[in-house]
């Protein structure tokens, strides 16, 4: 049953979803939008290269929660400063992840999985680390619901593994019950003494 839902039936319960998802959101999405197309200058969403299942990289879409200002020397503020008063409303209700949905719809990333990390992660992980991108990367995931970014980086790897291997309807199901109950609280949003989470340096 669980080969059956992690290699056909999770790919339709994701399609239909996230449609259903963003209609009942788009009122959010397009306020949200206007509001950060005034605070980050005309510049609402946040592109970047992830990689996804098998290590493929795709370019995600988020709502850009940072502004782009930079020190006397050209190089970017720390997130805790760039971080806008109406980025942080955003990145607290989760409203971020929003735009998340049109990945999800496109194929490249699923409604619940590992969090799609930093490229430049890659060459860091040890084998049973990279084995997160056994499966497409979430929106929310099993480490989402347990700590999130207020937990290390060897606790969310041991986490993401612990999914893959034991992925099923009913787990789904039950992180995205989590999930909501998660963004009410606004848990785990931000790691202890930075605005979002420290970057993984690798094991050693």
């Amino acid at each position: 049953m669980k080969w059956f839902y992690r290699n056909f039936f999770k790919r339709a319960f994701d399609l239909i979803f996230s449609l259903l998802a963003f209609l009942l959101l788009l009122p959010i999405f397009i306020l949200v939008t206007l509001l950060l197309f005034i605070v980050n200058e005309g510049q609402p969403f946040f592109l970047q290269l992830r990689p996804g299942q098998n290590g493929k990289v795709f370019k995600i879409i988020k709502f850009k929660t940072m502004n782009d200002k930079k020190d006397s020397q050209g190089e970017l503020l720390s997130d805790e400063h760039r971080l806008t008063a109406v980025g942080k409303f955003v990145r607290k209700t989760s409203l971020d992840e929003i735009p998340q949905l049109l990945n999800v719809i496109i194929g490249d990333m699923s409604i619940v999985g590992p969090r799609p990390l930093l490229v430049e992660y890659l060459p860091l992980y040890n084998k049973t680390q990279r084995r997160r991108h056994e499966v497409k990367p979430g929106i929310t995931g099993w480490v989402g619901v347990n700590g999130r970014n207020a937990i290390g980086w060897d606790q969310k790897f041991n986490l993401d593994i612990w999914y893959v291997d034991n992925m099923s309807l009913m787990l789904d199901l039950r992180i995205i019950f989590l999930t909501v109950l998660k963004v009410f609280k606004s848990e785990g949003i931000t790691a202890e003494g930075v605005a979002t989470m420290p970057k993984f340096k690798g094991n050693n």
